[in-house]
């Protein structure tokens, strides 16, 4: 599987173009989202990546290799990619990772959880701390006064009677809704 996608790749250069631009116009440095997860599909090594140096290589990140010390540096793709794992597998790409909050906000939590996190709740109280303008959350429409009550079966509805009725041991018989 190919890690990288000419978008990721630009999105990866990009944020290290800026962190290099803002160190020498003496600014201070930008707080990038991570771009890219890697794990380890039978382990517990975690990988996010937020810039890349112009080699194509060395990319600067999160990483937590399962012992309980997750840190921030420079790692080498080509080496994670060169890992053989049992079963033929290898380092995979998280495609359904989509960062909400800058890179310093899951190294704290990474920190204080001993390993990579994305619990929402977590990494929300983390940046409401360093007061950072949270993502937005979108938010389901409440319900109308004139709207009917829906229930989808896993919290029946009290107002309604249920019409299914146990048999004498207390178990639900196929059409003993209908007696």
């Amino acid at each position: 599987m190919t890690f990288l996608s000419n978008p990721i790749r630009a999105r990866l250069r990009a944020n290290a173009d800026a962190r290099r631009a803002a160190q020498a116009d003496g600014r201070p440095e930008p707080d990038p989202a991570p771009v890219l997860k890697l794990f380890n599909p039978i382990g517990s090594a975690t990988w996010l990546v937020s810039e890349m140096d112009a080699d194509g290589d060395v990319v600067f990140g999160l990483a937590d290799l399962g012992f309980g010390c997750p840190e921030l540096g420079y790692f080498s793709l080509s080496e994670i990619v060169a890992v053989r794992l049992p079963w033929g597998l290898r380092i995979e790409r998280d495609v359904h990772f989509t960062a909400r909050f800058p890179l310093s906000v899951y190294a704290e939590a990474a920190r204080m959880m001993g390993r990579t996190s994305e619990a929402e709740a977590l990494l929300m109280t983390i940046a409401r701390a360093r007061d950072l303008a949270p993502p937005a959350i979108p938010r389901l429409r409440p319900a109308r006064a004139d709207e009917p009550r829906r229930s989808f079966g896993a919290y029946p509805d009290p107002a309604r009677p249920s019409r299914k009725r146990p048999n004498g041991r207390g178990r639900f018989t196929p059409g003993s809704e209908l007696q």
